[in-house]
């Protein structure tokens, strides 16, 4: 996926890795050619070429494979070490003292592996976050400056385009000018000027080391189609079933795929391709594992997801819910006043009478020559 029609845009994080170790071996710069990403822009300045070349005095000789580069990255932590310490002096001048307190969130977490209940917190804290947001200096990064939305001002990204051995700057990115070819100092310093005609990036090499502009997305005349299995079953053909004498599918499962395929804003060309002998039920582990051997690209059928099966290959979002059911026939319910007697058998209501007489004349036997209220008249008696 590194030929000709393809395009790579990579994060910040590529550039900085390429800048602190450049250069590369040739193998690895093969591997990006073409690429495409960007690097915040720090604006050169006497006081950056001196840090630079100080930098570069100092790690001479120290690693096997030169001097160490600096990155974007670099230079930022350099100029945060000094911005907090403007803020420390500004919050000692202030008449501030750094003190330190418990805090009872962080007791609760007694008895904890981390011990996080041995922390302490700074009392100041707020304090010294004012002061850091307050800081105005010049750096090795340029203005080093937050803004109302606790950003640094005026965010601006080179756009570099791996190319041999190295990197190239096809040009500029930042909030106040977009796309440019011009340095973003030199757009905010003519607000009043209009740089339509800058917003043109220079020409870049894209992967397979052509300069022609990728057509993107298009309906492809030639490729391989992508291999789609199908398990064929003599079950649950709801789900997915040949129709007989044809190279058709249907069922549940197909419909889901060609819904997902014509959502796609690009066209993937595909076939279906049954697995199975139309007499019993294909192992659908065994078509899972032929896709890691390269003879499907893909599958679509009624397959659970198992923990086995996740090791080797990725499946989509589970549209079918899986599990074990129990089917009983559905029977009327009986509404009449009697219905009460429905849940014990006729035989059952005999025998539960039979204990109650018996426990009751027991009851009475027991308690009418000692208990006054089973003397007397039947009705008078309890």
């Amino acid at each position: 996926m590194m030929g000709t029609g393809y395009v790579w845009i990579a994060t910040a994080f590529l550039s900085a890795i390429l800048d602190i170790s450049s250069p590369l071996s040739s193998d690895r710069m093969d591997e990006i050619q073409g690429v495409l990403t960007p690097r915040v822009y720090t604006p050169d300045s006497e006081l950056k070429r001196k840090f630079v070349s100080k930098w570069k005095n100092l790690t001479h000789g120290n690693t096997a494979n030169g001097p160490l580069g600096l990155s974007f990255l670099s230079l930022y932590a350099y100029d945060t070490i000094y911005a907090l310490a403007h803020a420390l002096d500004a919050f000692f001048k202030q008449g501030n003292k750094i003190t330190f307190s418990n805090d009872s969130k962080l007791s609760s977490l007694k008895g904890d592996n981390l011990h996080l209940d041995a922390l302490n917190v700074f009392d100041e804290g707020y304090s010294l976050r004012r002061n850091i947001y307050e800081v105005n200096m010049t750096g090795v990064t340029g203005l080093f400056k937050y803004g109302p939305d606790k950003n640094l001002v005026n965010p601006a990204y080179e756009i570099m385009n791996v190319v041999g051995t190295g990197t190239r700057r096809i040009g500029y990115w930042s909030n106040h000018s977009g796309l440019s070819v011009i340095p973003p100092e030199t757009l905010l310093s003519k607000p009043g000027n209009d740089f339509r005609e800058s917003t043109k990036l220079l020409p870049v090499i894209w992967p397979g080391d052509t300069a022609q502009k990728p057509r993107g997305w298009v309906f492809p005349n030639n490729g391989r189609l992508l291999r789609i299995g199908v398990p064929i079953g003599v079950s649950y053909q709801q789900f997915v079933s040949q129709v007989p004498g044809t190279d058709t599918f249907q069922g549940f499962c197909i419909d889901v795929f060609l819904s997902a395929v014509n959502l796609l804003p690009y066209a993937v060309p595909y076939k279906f391709i049954p697995y199975g002998d139309h007499k019993n039920n294909p192992s659908n582990s065994e078509l899972v594992r032929r896709i890691t051997t390269g003879e499907f690209d893909g599958a679509v059928g009624d397959i659970a997801i198992t923990t086995e099966r996740t090791k080797i290959v990725d499946f989509t979002q589970p549209f079918v819910e899986s599990g074990l059911v129990v089917v009983a026939p559905v029977k009327e319910a009986d509404t009449s006043a009697l219905a009460f007697l429905a849940p014990f058998t006729p035989r059952m209501w005999f025998v539960t009478a039979v204990f109650f007489i018996i426990v009751g004349t027991v009851v009475w036997i027991l308690e009418h020559r000692v208990n006054d209220e089973f003397r007397g008249p039947p009705r008078k008696q309890v």
